[in-house]
C-alpha cells in the first residue's frame, strides 16, 4: 500500500490548523512565557509586569478584535453578570479608598486577573479540543520548571532552607517561593485529571498519568505546605468525580511514587517529615511563619471591622497594617540563593485572599468576587454531575459526556485547588496571571453559551483538523475560520 494512499497517512495541516485556532496563540504564550527566568538578584522582579502579562494584555486585546468581528462565544446574562460583577465591588474599592491614585495600580491588576483575562479565555476558547491545547500548555510549564526544581535540589543551588540552598523554586527565585510549587501544582491536577477521563485516548491517558508521577517529585521539593494541601484536596476531588475504581488505581500510583521518593530513596525525607508534621503544629506550636500569618488575619479582620462595607482601599493592607497587628508580627521573612543575596521582605499581605478582599474591599468586593467563585464551583460540579451518565450504556462507543469529560474534571480540579490555595495565600509574583486563566477555564466549563442542548453537548472526535463540536454552545459560522 503506498503511503500517499488515501486514509494511510495525511501530512499534517499546520497551516489550516493556525488559521483556525491563532487567537489561542496569546492564551498560550501567556502559560508558557512564565518559562522565562527573572533577573538573578531581583527580589522585587514578582511585582513587575512580566513577559506572561504582557501576553495576556494581548490575549484581551485579540479577544476585543474577535469580539468586534462577531467571532467569538455568545455569553448568557447569567455569564455577563458573574464575569463582571467583580468590577463593581473593584470599582467601589478603588474609588473610596484614602488615596485613589495609589489604588489605582491594584484596580488594573485585580481588573486584569479576575475580570479580563477570564472573559477572554471564555470568549475565544470555542470547543474542547482547544480546552486542551491551553490545559496541556499548563502540564508543559509544569515539567520544565519541575525538572529545574529538582536539579536545584539535587546541586544545592536553591533557595535557602533551614540552613541549605536546597529549596525547588524554579526560574521564579527565592522572592516567589510559592512560584514554582504552584505551577506544577496546576501541571499535577491537569495531568491527574485527563488520566482519569474515560473519553481520551488510552495512550495519552497513560501519557498523563506518567507526567503526574514525575511531578510529585519536584512538589515534594518545593516544601510549600499549603500546596500539598490544596493539591491533595482537588486530586481527591477529581478522583471521586471520576469514579471510585479508576481513581483508586491511580491514587495507588501517587502514593507509591511519594513512598518511594520519600521513604525509599529518602529523597528530604528528613526535612519533609519536619515539613508535614508541622502542618499539625500550627496551633500548638506553630514556627514564626504561622505566627505572622495569624497576626496578619487578625489585622486583617480588624481592618475589615473598621470599614465593614467597603474596606481601606486596593493596595491600602501595608499602609494599615501595624495599626491593627499586634507585637508578634516580625519585620518580614528572610530569602536567599538561587542567584539571589540575602535580602529581608516585608509583609505586606495577610496570605489569605478572602481576608485580603475583605479588608481592602469589604462586603461589597467579597459578595463579587468570592460570591462568583462559588457560583462558578455550583455550576461546573453541577454540570459534570449531571452529564455523568451521558456516556453510560452498552456499545462500542462513548456518549458525548464522556467525551468531553476531561475539560470538567481539569476546569474543576484546577478551581478547587485555587480556591484551596486561597485560604492561605493570595495574589502576587508572575504566576498570578494564570489565576486569571483558571478562573476563565472554570467559567468556559459552568456557564455553556445560549442554545447549548444540554449539560454536555455531544462533543466531536479527539482528532483531525476541524472544529471540535463539543463546544459549550453554538460558535457562529463566521469564526469556524473557514
Amino acid at each position: 500500500m503506498s503511503l500517499a494512499a488515501p486514509g494511510y497517512w495525511a501530512r499534517p495541516d499546520l497551516a489550516g490548523t493556525l488559521r483556525r485556532h491563532w487567537p489561542l496563540l496569546p492564551l498560550a504564550a501567556t502559560v508558557l512565557f512564565l518559562l522565562a527566568p527573572l533577573p538573578a538578584g531581583d527580589a522585587t522582579a514578582s511585582g513587575k509586569v512580566g513577559p506572561a502579562d504582557a501576553a495576556s494584555l494581548l490575549l484581551v486585546l485579540v479577544c476585543a478584535v474577535q469580539a468586534l468581528r462577531g467571532r467569538v462565544r455568545a455569553l448568557t446574562p447569567l455569564a455577563a453578570a458573574v464575569l463582571g460583577a467583580p468590577a463593581v465591588g473593584l470599582a467601589v474599592a478603588t474609588a473610596t479608598a484614602g488615596d485613589p491614585y495609589a489604588a489605582l495600580p491594584g484596580f488594573v491588576r485585580y481588573l486584569q486577573v479576575f475580570v479580563l483575562v477570564p472573559a477572554a479565555v471564555v470568549l475565544l476558547v470555542r470547543d474542547a479540543r482547544e480546552f486542551r491545547l491551553a490545559a496541556g500548555c499548563f502540564v508543559v510549564l509544569a515539567l520544565v520548571q519541575g525538572a529545574v526544581g529538582v536539579v536545584q535540589y539535587a546541586t544545592h543551588t536553591g533557595a535557602s532552607y533551614q540552613g541549605e540552598y536546597i529549596r525547588a523554586v524554579g526560574t521564579f527565585g527565592p522572592g516567589d517561593v510559592m512560584g514554582m510549587a504552584t505551577v506544577v501544582a496546576y501541571g499535577l491536577i491537569v495531568a491527574t485529571a485527563a488520566a482519569l477521563a474515560p473519553g481520551l485516548p488510552a495512550r495519552l491517558r497513560r501519557i498523563a498519568a506518567g507526567c503526574a508521577l514525575v511531578l510529585v517529585l519536584p512538589l515534594v521539593l518545593s516544601f510549600s505546605r499549603g500546596a500539598w494541601i490544596a493539591t491533595l484536596a482537588a486530586a481527591v476531588l477529581v478522583m471521586a468525580l471520576a469514579g471510585i475504581r479508576r481513581a483508586l488505581t491511580v491514587l495507588a500510583a501517587l502514593a507509591a511514587a511519594g513512598v518511594v521518593l520519600v521513604g525509599g530513596l529518602g529523597v528530604g525525607s528528613e526535612m519533609v517529615g519536619e515539613r508535614l508534621t508541622s502542618i499539625t503544629q500550627v496551633s500548638s506550636a506553630p514556627d514564626q511563619s504561622v505566627t505572622d500569618r495569624y497576626t496578619m488575619w487578625a489585622a486583617a479582620e480588624s481592618m475589615w471591622r473598621e470599614r465593614p462595607a467597603a474596606g481601606v482601599g486596593l493596595k491600602g493592607f501595608p499602609a494599615h497594617r501595624d495599626g491593627h497587628a499586634s507585637l508578634g508580627l516580625s519585620s518580614g521573612s528572610d530569602t536567599a540563593g538561587a542567584g539571589q543575596a540575602y535580602i529581608r521582605q516585608p509583609l505586606l499581605s495577610p496570605h489569605n485572599m478572602y481576608l485580603l478582599i475583605l479588608s481592602e474591599q469589604g462586603l461589597i468586593g467579597l459578595v463579587a468576587l468570592a460570591g462568583g467563585w462559588a457560583a462558578l464551583l455550583v455550576a461546573g460540579l453541577r454540570r459534570l454531575a449531571t452529564g455523568a451518565g451521558a456516556g453510560a450504556g452498552a456499545g462500542a462507543g462513548l456518549g458525548a459526556g464522556a467525551r468531553m469529560r476531561d475539560c470538567g474534571l481539569i476546569a474543576t480540579g484546577l478551581f478547587v485547588w485555587q480556591l484551596t490555595d486561597f485560604l492561605y495565600a493570595d495574589i502576587g509574583g508572575p504566576s498570578t496571571v494564570l489565576t486569571g486563566v483558571i478562573v476563565g477555564l472554570a467559567a468556559w466549563w459552568a456557564l455553556p453559551s445560549p442554545g447549548a442542548a444540554g449539560p454536555l453537548r455531544g462533543a466531536g472526535p479527539l482528532r483531525g483538523t476541524g472544529a471540535d463540536p463539543g463546544a459549550p454552545g453554538p460558535v457562529p459560522e463566521s469564526s469556524s475560520g473557514r
